[in-house]
């Protein structure tokens, strides 16, 4: 794929913006690789699929022959990125963040070709630049500018607190693009106005001004908050197989479908292709076990695949889950629901005591697996199938 137009099908594909295309165009066409940018901060030991959106995205540059540059934010992790939260989020220490860092750079290799990858920190222009760099880096914006962002709005117009130290994340991770001369900045719909800082500082310091593009943030296994480890609706990539197959399967079919765009490297024609024989009537969990197959592969190997597959068949289809089982919503609170209480919500037992009583009886299975623990706790983000006895099922999402 050399010709820009073929570029562009693919760079596009599953992203929610582009700004500004015309401009990416005019870069495409010099015909020179493009220095492409995006920025983790580790501030978290391990990544989920959440984060591969981005990485995956990145993958597709590097097979249309760009530099991709996979930044760590070492630097900006200890300030705390305050995007979309409402309140200002305790900064981690140096030791975490590096450590946090080693997991990440293993990690991305499972999607990036290592030859073709410059991973950086951003601590190394950051501590050179000093205290009396920080301030002249902070006289290109203002305040006014600041409490455009969305999320700093509404804290300043409700009363709440925002801390000096938050207006310096976005103009940091604006300077990053400086510093790494990038002419693409990927990042998430949340990451709007950080990224256009990028642009106009690039500006400021006689750059062309990188193009951003904007991906969409992946739903977690609750099919309606954000991927998060906090909400426990995530699949990390350090996951055994089979529990990667395992919740890659209990994702609503609805839900497939924006797997498969956002983490699948089929072809787009293949997925339509999919969608069609799911229209007329194929299963749609035969198409749902080649994603989870697809995925388990990438971050294992095919053979723990295969065997992830082995495993799901024995405890599942043996057992003959129907094709129609009821899905229901239920609400876990910040402590979790006891499973009691969920098989009676679920309308699986008529009272809590029966579940009790079915419980100790070996009669319920979560996720095929025999429920021993009467205590057993399901937290927010949790979505499983359960059953009871032979006949009774239900996918359970807990919210």
């Amino acid at each position: 794929m050399n010709d820009v137009e073929n570029q562009l099908a693919l760079i596009k594909r599953g992203a929610d913006e582009l700004l500004i295309e015309a401009e990416l165009v005019e870069k495409l066409n010099s015909g020179r690789p493009l220095r492409i940018k995006a920025g983790f901060d580790p501030t978290a030991p391990d990544l989920h699929l959440g984060h591969t959106v981005l990485i995956n995205k990145l993958r597709h540059f590097q097979d249309l022959g760009h530099h991709v540059m996979f930044l760590i934010g070492d630097f900006t992790g200890m300030i705390g990125d305050p995007t979309g939260k409402n309140a200002t989020r305790p900064p981690l220490s140096r030791e975490q963040i590096l450590e946090n860092a080693k997991t990440y750079q293993a990690q991305v290799f499972k999607i990036l070709d290592p030859e073709k990858t410059e991973i950086s920190f951003n601590s190394t222009w950051f501590e050179p630049l000093g205290a009396a760099g920080m301030i002249k880096l902070a006289a290109h914006y203002t305040v006014a500018r600041m409490l455009e962002r969305d999320d700093f709005h509404k804290r300043y117009t409700s009363g709440q607190s925002i801390a000096v130290h938050e207006f310096l994340y976005p103009l940091c991770q604006g300077y990053d693009s400086v510093a790494m001369k990038a002419d693409v900045e990927l990042g998430g719909t949340d990451q709007k106005f950080n990224l256009l800082v990028g642009r106009e500082l690039q500006k400021h310091y006689g750059q062309p001004a990188q193009c951003v593009l904007m991906m969409p943030l992946l739903e977690g296994l609750d099919g309606v908050n954000k991927m998060s480890k906090s909400l426990g609706n995530y699949i990390g990539i350090a996951e055994a197989p089979r529990e990667i197959f395992g919740k890659l399967m209990s994702v609503s079919d609805e839900l497939m479908w924006r797997y498969y765009e956002l983490l699948s490297f089929r072809p787009d024609a293949e997925i339509a292709r999919f969608k069609v024989d799911v229209a007329e009537g194929r299963n749609p969990r035969d198409v749902k076990v080649l994603l989870a197959q697809e995925i388990v592969a990438r971050f294992h190997s095919r053979c723990d695949a295969e065997e992830a597959l082995a495993d799901f068949e024995a405890r599942f289809q043996r057992g003959a889950i129907p094709d129609d089982i009821p899905e229901v919503s239920l609400s876990a609170g910040p402590s979790g629901l006891p499973i009691a209480q969920v098989l009676k919500q679920a309308g699986l037992t008529p009272s809590t005591s029966d579940a009790l009583r079915m419980i100790e009886q070996g009669g319920v299975r979560a996720d095929g697996e025999k429920v021993a623990d009467r205590g057993l706790i399901l937290a927010a983000g949790t979505t499983v199938v359960l059953q009871v006895g032979k006949r009774k099922y239900a996918r359970v999402m807990l919210t």
